[in-house]
């Protein structure tokens, strides 16, 4: 029976399917299949789609592929305590399953969904939905799991698995155990067999019912994620009086707000209906899952469409100021905003967004607990200027490695020693996460703007700790009041190497390269950029250690390392920071710098990637 979504017309499953196919792949072609996976903390991802092109928008994938596919739940089966000899133990232990809007998703949930139905386990399916809305869900229904079909910002042939619970990822340790039994499984023959059997018994019955489930269980989502938007946005507030207050700030000071979804899950969630519901004035293009239209990572030339679009909406409606583009998945959107002093729209960087939120956010909290250890978590590669920031406003800076599962924790471990953690987040990529949300949620960025420009004493109390006179509540003028800074956009090309050597042999050989360039170049370094000294830091998990050297790191030497330049008084005014991705075959590098030298922003770079090459050929 073929199972078709009545919201989205799009193909769910054929529950009478033989999904797994009449081929057995070899050993050989399922560690092949498993070879080209990347297994981090931030999830496991490769190209999905059969042709093994990264573009390729169809949704067939190949044979190893579809056992990997059951293998990888059955390693979550295994974590909740499912055995291969006695599935009857997790009879009682729910998992959410969804996708996000890439054409290999449905295939992928299908075989996982037979997998862990055949494992004893009750499976509730939301079909396409947002990574928020999905890690809402599972917080609030207390599922035992959930097991979200994604692959982030990568291109649309890539797919992949995020596993968690309580709202957010498993921490690394967890999906380092889940990565280890998948390897294992891969190289025991007796796993083909055992799959094969799991997806031939599953009860063609039960399986129907959670395909037929599908609509309600979607509603469902959505009714508790819009209500776990309003209770982070409300800052312990009561959640109707908070939506009175806001609908009338927007009556009185109207705001109206583009969103150009480029065919993600976030067409098929709630925010066309909050919007409105609490008196935004929206307007939506491409708004239909899979309608994609260009690039997922949402930056750069991929929020052209937005910015258009946003400027077109403006010439006849003078409330529309802000434009959202979201990726694939919906866990974070980057925004374009109209410069009301020339009517023309613009496209925010990444970490240009994180510091707008972090100053909404931040400067409320400051209002709110004048006298309170306020913190933030935030990653390595975050600029300098949220640091600037909050000194402004007494705020506690603390830095794990890169990653969205070390950041929530970090935050936990802050709030362990007292202190007050609203706000966390990844800044090289814009993603904030706002406390009690353990995801990035492009709708609590919208709010929290929202909240500011509707609110004059949240602007108010940031200008009275800066100094900062300029009164107007403009998005322009708020820009303005934050601190100036050059900072290398994330996706970038010039942020992205390709290196061969062992990353911890590779980080070895560039400090060497590094310090004997630093010498010899000193005397430059300090007349043209006012640089004296310089201090090395390691960030592992939610670990920063200060210090030089291979004493410092630990294998297998993945996390970041970032070299922070110093001027005579000791202030850190710059740095380089580097780090393989955990979800795609690249190293990543950033430079960061205060001003808006750009020059100085591109010597550091060109010295950054000419030593990395040096160090990983030599």
């Amino acid at each position: 029976m073929k199972f078709i979504d009545s919201s989205t017309n799009l193909f769910i499953a054929d529950s009478q399917g033989e999904p797994l196919g009449p081929e057995i792949p070899t050993s050989a072609q399922l560690q092949e299949s498993l070879g080209n996976t990347i297994l981090s903390a931030s999830g496991w991802r490769k190209v999905f789609a059969s042709s093994g092109k990264e573009e390729d928008k169809e949704p067939s994938i190949s044979i190893p592929d579809r056992y990997l596919c059951c293998m990888m739940a059955l390693s979550l089966a295994h974590y909740l305590g499912a055995s291969d000899d006695n599935m009857a133990i997790s009879k009682d232990k729910t998992i959410l399953v969804g996708i996000d809007a890439r054409p290999t998703g449905p295939t992928i949930l299908d075989l996982m969904t037979r997998t862990l139905l055949s494992c004893g386990f009750k499976v509730r399916s939301l079909f396409i939905a947002a990574a928020p809305q999905i890690m809402a869900y599972s917080a609030m229904e207390k599922a035992d799991a959930f097991l979200y079909i994604t692959a982030s910002h990568n291109p649309i042939g890539h797919n992949g698995i995020k596993f968690g619970t309580d709202g957010g990822v498993f921490p690394g340790p967890i999906t380092a155990q889940l990565a280890k039994d998948l390897v294992q499984m891969v190289h025991d023959p007796n796993t083909v067999v055992f799959c094969r059997k799991l997806i031939q018994q599953t009860d063609i019955s039960s399986y129907e019912q959670v395909l037929a489930d599908i609509p309600n269980e979607h509603e469902r989502s959505c009714l508790a994620y819009r209500s776990f938007v309003l209770q982070t946005a409300s800052m312990g507030k009561e959640e109707n009086k908070f939506l009175t207050q806001l609908k009338e700030k927007l009556t009185a000071s109207p705001i109206g707000i583009v969103g150009e979804f480029n065919g993600s899950a976030r067409a098929a969630s709630i925010d066309k209906e909050f919007l409105a519901e609490i008196g935004i004035k929206t307007c939506f293009i491409n708004d239909m899952p899979r309608q994609i239209v260009h690039g997922i990572v949402p930056e750069g030339i991929n929020l052209e469409p937005c910015r258009k679009a946003l400027e077109t909406t403006y010439a006849k409606d003078k409330d529309f100021l802000l434009g959202y583009v979201p990726d694939n998945d919906g866990d974070r959107g980057n925004l374009v905003y109209i410069k009301e002093s020339d009517g023309k729209a613009y496209i925010l960087k990444a970490q240009e967004v994180f510091a707008l939120v972090a100053l909404a956010v931040l400067s409320k909290m400051r209002m709110l607990h004048p006298d309170a250890k306020l913190a933030i978590a935030v990653n390595g590669p975050t600029s300098n200027r949220i640091d600037a920031l909050c000194h402004t406003l007494n705020v506690e800076v603390a830095r794990a490695e890169v990653g969205e599962a070390n950041v929530v924790q970090l935050a936990q471990q802050l709030r362990d020693k007292g202190y007050l953690v609203k706000l966390l987040g990844e800044g090289s990529n814009g993603g904030n996460i706002t406390f009690p949300a353990k995801v990035r949620d492009p709708m609590n960025t919208l709010m929290s703007l929202v909240d500011l420009l509707t609110d004059p004493d949240i602007f108010a109390t940031f200008r009275k700790l800066s100094g900062y006179k300029n009164t107007n509540l403009t998005i322009e003028n708020i820009l303005n009041s934050l601190p100036k800074y050059s900072t290398t956009d994330a996706f970038s090309k010039q942020a992205k190497l390709h290196v061969t050597k062992d990353h911890g042999l590779l980080k070895t050989r560039f400090e060497e390269l590094f310090r004997a360039y630093f010498e010899k170049h000193k005397e430059m370094f300090e007349q043209k950029f006012g640089i004296t000294s310089w201090v090395e830091y390691q960030m592992e998990g939610t670990v920063c250690r200060q210090g030089v050297g291979s004493t410092f790191r630990t294998p297998p030497y993945k996390g970041g390392l970032k070299i922070s330049f110093c001027n005579e008084l000791g202030v850190e005014t710059d740095f380089i920071w580097m780090r393989g991705s955990g979800t795609e075959p690249i190293f990543r590098i950033l430079v960061d710098c205060r001003g808006c030298d750009s020059d100085r922003h591109d010597f550091l770079l060109n010295m950054e990637r000419e030593l990395i090459t040096q160090a990983d050929t030599q």
